[in-house]
């Protein structure tokens, strides 16, 4: 579990295929202070597993449906990416909870500086957008931002200046592809409307069917 507050941003060392998908050694600083092998990092909001860490980098491997579902399966050497090591449950969540679970891709639609801030807007698809509301949370690329504006199949972003410089938005271009992770919590929400309504349908409304769902 990840709070989508970026660390650091780190620099694609070398790629190497294996069966069914790709190694990759990613160079680092902060993110290597406590980590070791088993350890979860988030790599432009993906959770991968640590399987070596050196002294100034370490190495992940994805395979299958990461691939699919991520730009990893475009990434190439020399590519910035953003990390952010697993969350500690007795630190403050600073942005919000990221499971580093991609959801799919969005597109970077517009990209434009409105004063010292910059404000983004990102395609999605419709099966991602039916779990993003306004003034909501939403992950791109692994960082924890907040929903100004959803209209006609974008989702409208205002970035302040320091995430802007610590992240790689800073290197984003309009059309370029990006991560996508929606809000936990409105995924759970639409199973348990959708399992109630299933419910609801095959059994009677009873005081102990009250009492089970919370009642």
């Amino acid at each position: 579990m990840f709070t989508g507050i970026i660390e650091e941003i780190g620099l694609v060392h070398s790629l190497s295929p294996i069966p069914g998908g790709k190694k990759i050694t990613i160079k680092a600083d902060k993110v290597l202070d406590d980590l070791k092998v088993d350890q979860s990092v988030c790599v432009n909001g993906v959770c991968l597993t640590a399987i070596a860490v050196s002294g100034n980098s370490f190495t992940v491997e994805a395979v299958g449906e990461t691939l699919e579902k991520s730009t990893l399966i475009d990434m190439k050497t020399s590519t910035a990416v953003n990390l952010e090591r697993a969350m500690k449950l007795d630190d403050r969540l600073g942005g919000h909870l990221v499971q580093g679970h991609v959801n799919g891709i969005g597109i970077i639609s517009k990209l434009t500086r409105r004063g010292d801030n910059w404000y983004m807007e990102v395609d999605l698809s419709d099966d991602l957008l039916r779990y993003v509301i306004p003034e909501g949370s939403i992950a791109i690329d692994g960082m924890s931002l907040t929903v100004a504006h959803l209209y006609r199949g974008k989702v409208g972003i205002s970035v302040i200046p320091y995430t802007y410089k610590n992240t790689i938005l800073s290197q984003a271009k309009v059309g370029q592809k990006c991560n996508i992770e929606t809000d936990l919590i409105g995924k759970y929400l639409e199973k348990w409307f959708r399992f109630s309504s299933e419910q609801k349908e095959s059994k009677p409304i009873t005081v102990s069917w009250l009492k089970n769902q919370g009642f």
